[in-house]
């Protein structure tokens, strides 16, 4: 099924990017150029910086670069809301204005060239394509198999996300209209998105390294994200706890005729182990399922007080 030409935006989430913003909108808006010439979007196409709170000049060089283009728009948030949150300001701002949109990280490691085949692929008939990396050869042996392990996690834990799937997507206006009816403050878009449903297609390339500027996701970070999509999307945690309350049951019960077996026939002298044990260990389940539980029970304090995912300070159109 072939569509109409679309218009197509494209957002970048910024944070504390002045060292490479520049070159990004040059690159991206090569592609834009590119793209409107060989007639697969529209003139009226535009990119978006989000600036979500940066600390440095990314927001003055922004807005430069807005004055000097009208296909460049822009978005500051009144303060770090998180990579997350940024594109959502994006999408909600900015998805009546085009009819699909795509999303990309401001350090340039993915593949620009992936646009135009995302593109086709709109055109094609899906609402959805997914940028998946083809490898993660470029990582270092930790961050490559963490990432292994991470998918494989959320895999079990009953979460529906794409190996390699990072945030470089395109979404249609449709699709973009119902993600915008998800609501939660603990938001993990590698999860809604396959959730979602609708027609989707998967677009394959190589990652490259950051020219400029640090990586926003050091390993505290990523562990944090992590854990955000897990308990975001998943009640087996919880489960798993329950589970583990029933074999340490299990195993309380051997334990407790093993002792009455030994005070009856054997001649035993009671020990510190016998005591100490046992206390940890029960000890050290329960302070885990409480940990657990709260988890959970502070998500749902975050959502019940309905506070704003972001602040808007300032847009330029």
């Amino acid at each position: 099924m072939n569509k109409e030409i679309p218009i197509l935006g494209i957002i970048v989430p910024c944070f504390n990017e002045e060292e490479i913003i520049i070159k990004t909108a040059e690159v991206v808006g090569s592609v834009l150029k590119s793209l409107v010439a060989k007639g697969k979007i529209k003139a009226e196409s535009f990119l978006v910086f989000v600036d979500d709170g940066s600390t440095d000049q990314t927001w003055s060089i922004i807005s430069r670069l807005a004055g000097e283009s009208s296909a460049i728009k822009a978005v500051k948030l009144s303060g770090n809301r998180g990579h997350q949150f940024a594109l959502i300001a994006g999408i909600e701002t900015f998805y009546s204005s085009a009819e699909a949109l795509i999303s990309i990280d401001a350090d340039l490691q993915d593949d620009v060239s992936a646009i135009e085949r995302m593109v086709d692929n709109y055109s094609s008939g899906s609402q959805i394509v997914f940028g998946v990396r083809k490898g993660r050869e470029r990582d270092s042996y930790f961050k490559r198999n963490t990432a292994v392990i991470f998918y494989r996690l959320m895999q079990i834990l009953g979460v529906n996300v794409l190996s390699n799937h990072a945030d470089f997507r395109l979404i249609s206006r449709r699709v973009a209209e119902h993600l915008n009816q998800f609501k939660e403050n603990n938001l993990f878009l590698r999860g809604v998105l396959p959730l979602i449903g609708f027609k989707h297609s998967i677009v394959y390339y190589d990652r490259k390294e950051r020219t400029a500027g640090i990586s926003k996701y050091p390993l505290l970070k990523m562990l944090s994200f992590a854990w955000e999509g897990i308990t975001s999307f998943s009640i087996k945690p919880l489960r798993f706890v329950t589970f583990l309350g029933f074999i340490v049951f299990l195993v309380s019960i051997f334990a407790t005729v093993f002792v009455i077996y030994s005070r009856l026939f054997l001649n035993v002298v009671p020990g510190w182990a016998s005591i100490v044990l046992p206390m940890y260990l029960l000890g050290g389940i329960q302070l885990l399922a409480i940990g657990m539980i709260g988890e959970y029970i502070g998500k749902i304090y975050q959502e019940v007080k309905h506070r704003p995912r972001y602040i808007i300070e300032d847009i330029i159109l």
